[in-house]
């Protein structure tokens, strides 16, 4: 496997700490390991946002949450608050905390909690790009579907979705973290990925002492809504939680935010979520409707891709899609998919869309 980089500069993917000046302000990124977030949490999450930028959260394809339209400066006063409520163990690793969990496993819970404070307890990997990621599957293929850099797959170790002979814990992604930053080193590299290095996943292999397997493609494993025994799993909406569907989940004891843009919670639990505007029916016309931030909030934008959306779901004409507003893709999800693309406007001004399938 061969992908040399090409990167000529660290990636700037942005965090609590370092934000990303976006067109509508400052722009944070609060990493959730497994996704994991308490109700106190949360509630301490949408205070901030309501406070210092925009009430609405955002969900990514990492399953983490992002807090737009920062005022200037307000960066620091979120930071102070987020490791108040014990969302920033590490200011130095806030950035490199991206881990995916199976979230419907509770198996997979402690392996999570153990592998942050390892990670956060390593100096060294504080280095790690922004866009590194380590997967946690409980063996069903969900999230190992995903192609995180390094992962373990119902205990095997997984480096950018190849399986290795090795099997182990948490300490074993730790050790491959470290392969793939003494690789990239080796390599003059300033790769993001373990994929972009040249031959990445087999030299960090042979740094770890093993050999790579067969990569066997898993097919997206994102759990469908409804109920799953005794928990549920509930589109939102884009992928944005209001201020009222993140007070209905800020009352609950933990939620789970899932690399698809929906939410585990008990299922004793879901209806005063999907009161809040929340959706459980598989058949929902927002399963599997995502876009990126598009116009105002992005300046790169063709298009407010979130309210051309919203037509099309409440048009009818809506199918399970990524809209985009530029070549860039942000948030596209992991794998085969129907893309909506601005390329420009007709003559009445609307927005024009490619559809095109993708991944």
């Amino acid at each position: 496997m061969q992908a040399p980089s090409g990167r000529d500069a660290p990636d700037r993917c942005p965090g609590a700490v370092q934000v990303h000046a976006a067109a509508d302000g400052g722009l944070a990124r609060v990493r959730l390991p497994g996704g994991r977030i308490t109700g106190a949490q949360l509630r301490a999450l949408r205070t901030a946002a309501a406070e210092l930028g925009d009430p609405a959260l955002e969900l990514t394809s990492r399953g983490n949450v992002q807090v737009r339209a920062l005022r200037p400066g307000a960066e620091l006063e979120l930071a102070a608050r987020l490791a108040e409520a014990g969302l920033l163990p590490s200011a130095a690793h806030e950035r490199v905390r991206n881990i995916v969990a199976s979230p419907l496993s509770a198996t997979v819970r402690p392996l999570v909690a153990e592998f942050d404070a390892l990670l956060c307890a390593t100096p060294a990997l504080a280095g790690l790009p922004g866009r590194f990621l380590a997967t946690i599957d409980d063996g069903r293929g969900d999230v190992t579907s995903l192609l995180g850099d390094v992962g373990l797959h119902a205990s095997r170790l997984m480096l950018a979705g190849v399986p290795t002979e090795l099997r182990g814990g948490p300490p074993l992604l730790v050790r491959a973290a470290e392969a793939f930053l003494a690789e990239r080193a080796a390599q003059g590299s300033n790769a993001w990925r373990l994929a972009e290095l040249s031959d990445g996943p087999a030299r960090v292999a042979a740094r770890l002492g093993t050999t790579l397997g067969t990569f066997r493609p898993f097919s997206s494993g994102a759990p469908e809504p409804g109920i799953h025994g005794d928990l549920a799993v509930l589109v939102v909406p884009l992928g944005l939680l209001t201020s009222g569907q993140s007070a209905a989940l800020a009352a609950l004891e933990e939620i789970i935010v899932t690399p698809w843009r929906t939410v585990v919670v008990p299922a004793a639990a879901m209806a005063d979520a999907v009161e809040s505007g929340l959706a459980a029916d598989p058949a929902s016309p927002w399963a599997g409707v995502t876009a990126c931030a598009g116009r105002p909030g992005c300046a790169k934008s063709r298009a407010d891709v979130r309210a051309d959306a919203r037509a099309a779901v409440a048009a009818g004409t809506a199918e399970p899609a990524h809209w985009v507003g530029c070549e860039r893709r942000c948030g596209a999800p992991k794998g085969r998919h129907v893309e909506m693309l601005a390329t420009g406007t007709d003559a009445c001004g609307g927005t024009v869309y490619r559809r095109s399938v993708t991944g």
